[in-house]
């Protein structure tokens, strides 16, 4: 099965629950946010980190398993992929 989409919304506008609403309508997928601060830092350094491991065989998944957990924002209104 493949997985369903969701979307990680980071930095100023993610504390703005209309933009993520809107955004999690029209993608019919759910949004989760991360309370982290520099997240795009946090994203880059651990891109960083797996290109060093990468000739290991290292995944990305395991690079980032010890990243905070998203939490949920907002899920797709009902009904909104037919707007």
């Amino acid at each position: 099965a493949v997985p369903r989409t969701r979307i990680l919304a980071t930095g100023g506008a993610s504390h703005n629950k209309k933009i993520l609403q809107v955004l999690s309508d029209v993608f019919n997928a759910p949004v989760f946010t991360i309370d982290t601060a520099n997240s795009a830092c946090l994203g880059s350094a651990y891109r960083a980190i797996h290109g060093l491991v990468a000739e290991r065989n290292v995944s990305f998944a395991d690079v980032v398993k010890l990243a905070p957990e998203p939490k949920l924002a907002v899920t797709p209104t009902p009904g909104a992929e037919e707007v």
